[in-house]
Parts: structure tokens; C-alpha cells; sequence
């Protein structure tokens, strides 16, 4: 017979759990609505930023600038820009990364290139530090906001920007998770440098946002043009275009990183989202499934004494 105070200790136990798995998930959910929040603060930078970068291309051929961000030169060296998060339960979010970069790297060194790696996210430091005779790691950031800041993004764009200036690395592209609903996440690789003069300007752009309808969040996702207004056609401009360009083009890509960043934080906050609401479901299973065998355990309990008291009984008589 089971011992009933064991089944109301791990019944106690399990409810505990469950609380904290809650918790941990209404400040996810919180802090998605947040990044939420970044992005559409940075959109008119962005926007504007893209507007500026698109009457210049309409004015001067990019491929004939001597920007050296557009400089499309013999790749020999490619560095990997990895990004995960600092802590885990979040499901399969920073394995997949991992994965993905493993994969490219094999890809990419089987094709005869020399690759190196960009670590952002103390679980991917964490693992190919562990490795690092297979893989180069050129520098690593941890202690990341979870709603990343301009700031932090800058840091990382000035590293890679050095390195490409420097001739050190022919090309670098970033692994990152694209946010696409707070159930579903992909991770993808873009190219960061060279900056590809055909992609600059965007006009239009998936957005989500999180909402709350009967008490459940869900999530809303579709496309927001670009409602900034095109610069008129007589602007004159007081610097050459090649000017511009070296000036403007550093800050597209700080603002590429940041995208990334935020897309990358904000699928991590519902991949964490996701996992602790199932850990929640879970436990409310077992919770359940435990107080039946403490309450059949605790009936047969009650059976065996009454018998016993029934059987005493008849043996006195």
C-alpha cells in the first residue's frame, strides 16, 4: 500500500512547482510585450534610415561607390555570428542555434572556407568553449539585456565592423531565431557584411503583436508598411554620396543587429513562454493524477481498518 505521507508530500511538492512554472511564464509573457514595445519605438529610425539609404540609390550607383561595407571581395575567411540566450528553459530555443551553427560550419568548411565564430549568449559560449578544438571562436558577449538596447548592439556591430574593415574576414553572416507566433520560431542565417545595396530599403515589414482576449494571450501577426513619407526628389544634398554612405551605412548595420537582436530576444521570451506554460500543464496533470492514488490509497486505508474492526468485533462474539 502506498504510504499517504508520501503521495501528500510530492502532491505538495508538485503544486509548488507549478506555482513557480506559472510565474516564470506571466513574466515571459511580460517581458515579449516589451520587446514588443523596442521594436515599434525603433521602427522610425529604421524607417527613415531605409528612406535616406533609398534616394540615395536612386541618385548613384552603390556598386560604384567606394563604400567599403558594399565591398564585395574574394571570401576566404567567413565569421559566424551566433545568438542564443544566457539561461535555458526555454525548450528547444538555444539548441536549435547551436545546432544550426554546427551545421554551417561543416557546410562552410567543407566548401574549402575558413570559419570562425561570434559567440553572443552564454549557452553557446558555454558549449563550443567546451569544443574549442573544432571551432575558432573570435569573441564572445554575455550579460545581455533580455530586451536588447541599441547600446549593447553597437558593442557588437564596432567587433564585426573592425574585423571586416580589417580584412581579417571576408564575410559575416549572424544565426539568429526570427519571432513568427508565440508557438513557432525558425532559426535563419542573413548575411551582415557586405551589405547588400539591393535589400536596403524594406517596404514592408512583419510585426506581432500580443494581445489579450476571455483572459489567454495570444498573438497577432502581419505587415506594417513603412508609413514614413519618400524624401522629395529636389533635396539637395551638402556632402557627396560617398560620404553619406560611409557615414549612414555603419548605422544600417548597427540597426540590422538590433533587429536581429530583438527578434532573437523576443523568440526566446515565448519559446521560455511556451515551455513553462507546459511544465504548468504538466504538473496540473500530475497534481491530479496524484490525488487519485492518495485518494484510493487513503480509501483502501479506511477499508482495511474497518475490517479489522469488523473482524475484532466477530471475534469477540
Amino acid at each position: 500500500m502506498a504510504n499517504l505521507k508520501d503521495i501528500r508530500d510530492r502532491i505538495g511538492s508538485v503544486k509548488n512547482t507549478r506555482k513557480i512554472t506559472e510565474a516564470m511564464r506571466l513574466v515571459a509573457a511580460a517581458k515579449v510585450r516589451r520587446a514588443q514595445e523596442q521594436v515599434l519605438r525603433s521602427r522610425p529610425f529604421a524607417d527613415r534610415l531605409a528612406r535616406v539609404l533609398e534616394n540615395l540609390q536612386s541618385r548613384m550607383r552603390f556598386e560604384d561607390a567606394d563604400a567599403p561595407l558594399l565591398e564585395q571581395r574574394e571570401v576566404g575567411t567567413i565569421t559566424l555570428l551566433a545568438v542564443t540566450g544566457d539561461r535555458g528553459l526555454c525548450g528547444g530555443y538555444n539548441a536549435n542555434i547551436i545546432k544550426r551553427t554546427e551545421l554551417r560550419t561543416a557546410e562552410l568548411v567543407g566548401q574549402g572556407y575558413k570559419v570562425d565564430l561570434v559567440l553572443i549568449g552564454r549557452k553557446a559560449i558555454t558549449y563550443f568553449q567546451n569544443r574549442a578544438n573544432q571551432y575558432t571562436i573570435r569573441a564572445t558577449f554575455t550579460g545581455l539585456d533580455q530586451v536588447p538596447k541599441a547600446s549593447e548592439a553597437m558593442g557588437i556591430a564596432n567587433e564585426v565592423l573592425a574585423e571586416f574593415l580589417s580584412g581579417s574576414t571576408d564575410r559575416i553572416e549572424i544565426i539568429f531565431t526570427k519571432f513568427i507566433n508565440l508557438v513557432s520560431s525558425k532559426p535563419v542565417i542573413q548575411t551582415l557584411l557586405p551589405l547588400d545595396p539591393q535589400g536596403i530599403a524594406i517596404p514592408e515589414d512583419e510585426i506581432f503583436r500580443l494581445t489579450t482576449r476571455d483572459g489567454r494571450l495570444g498573438v497577432e501577426v502581419g505587415t506594417a508598411a513603412n508609413l514614413q513619407s519618400k524624401l522629395p526628389s529636389d533635396i539637395v544634398f551638402d556632402q557627396s554620396p560617398d560620404q553619406l554612405l560611409n557615414a549612414l551605412l555603419p548605422l544600417y548595420l548597427e540597426n540590422q543587429l538590433l533587429r536581429s537582436l530583438q527578434e532573437a530576444a523576443a523568440s526566446e521570451l515565448a519559446s521560455r513562454m511556451t515551455a513553462m506554460n507546459n511544465a504548468s500543464d504538466n504538473a496540473k496533470a500530475l497534481a491530479k493524477s496524484l490525488t487519485l492514488d492518495y485518494n484510493k490509497a487513503r480509501q483502501a486505508a479506511i477499508t482495511q481498518e474497518i475490517l479489522e474492526v469488523v473482524g475484532g468485533s466477530a471475534g469477540m462474539s
